[in-house]
């Protein structure tokens, strides 16, 4: 028994067989410098390959490289991610600016013209106490810490005798290394004068200071929320690409082509 073994071969767009064989005697006009059979250019297969770093660079070129109208919907995202950040973080500068406004012509008033801008914990201290207390009762020699609990400062020796002395009420040598110890700490977390507060016959504008520093927290917040959303479109959008090229290389040729294999017995 003898077989005889059939292939189809079809490809959408593609002439059939006579009509290739008839047109191969023909002569044909030479394709463009720059050009591939068919009319697409030569460089749209590297092009292709660029698409994730395209997107990784700018969210949805990618996808418009290849050829894909979700491309939209990233560069969409990319706009308001953006453009939240930028009003969020102007939104937060301006209300720090205004907090740190109320604590130097309202809270810092009474303690000199030299008002230099603290740090983020210096502020958020401020929130939480009336008064920063002063630095040093006695001025001169060794630094004698606040003693008044309700002050920050006061405050903080508390919390240095609690964690270095083994009686809090009661002080061990100033030569012994528990001393130095919680003289250190205090250093260390201690307002100074040129920081020195007070809201003391300020409460409204204290209030308002709560206030206002909070929602400046919100709006930093809310700005690398939205930075974090610009990382995460990029990252995306250069996976989608990626994803994309490599389903492309499984399936094998372009889109629409298709083949038929089969064998017809004979006897």
């Amino acid at each position: 028994m003898a077989a005889v073994s059939l292939v189809l071969v079809s490809t959408v767009g593609r002439p059939a067989l006579g009509q290739r064989v008839a047109s191969s005697t023909m002569s044909r006009p030479a394709a463009p410098m720059g050009t591939m059979r068919g009319g697409s250019p030569l460089g749209e297969a590297e092009r292709r390959r660029w698409a994730p770093v395209a997107s990784m660079l700018l969210p949805g070129m990618g996808q418009a490289l290849l050829h894909q109208d979700r491309f939209i919907a990233y560069l969409a995202l990319e706009a308001w991610s953006v453009l939240e950040f930028s009003n969020q973080r102007t939104e937060a500068r301006r209300q720090q600016s205004r907090y740190r406004g109320l604590a130097r012509d309202v809270a810092r008033s009474l303690y000199g013209q030299v008002r230099p801008v603290g740090s983020w914990a210096y502020y958020e201290s401020m929130e939480h106490y009336l008064e920063s207390g002063v630095f040093d009762r006695e001025p001169g020699g060794n630094v004698d810490p606040d003693l008044d609990e309700s002050t920050y400062n006061g405050a903080m020796w508390l919390l240095a005798r609690t964690t270095y002395w083994t009686d809090p009420a009661l002080a061990p040598s100033t030569e012994s290394a528990e001393y130095r110890h919680a003289i250190n700490f205090y250093l260390d977390r201690a307002v100074r004068s040129e920081y020195r507060w007070t809201w003391r016959n300020a409460q409204l504008e204290q209030d308002l200071y709560i206030r206002t520093i909070r929602r400046s927290n919100i709006s930093f917040r809310a700005a690398r929320a939205a930075l974090g959303a610009v990382l995460a479109n990029h990252v995306l959008s250069a996976v989608d690409a990626f994803v994309t090229l490599r389903v492309e290389g499984l399936e094998g040729g372009s889109p629409g082509s298709f083949a038929l294999r089969g064998s017809v017995p004979f006897r």
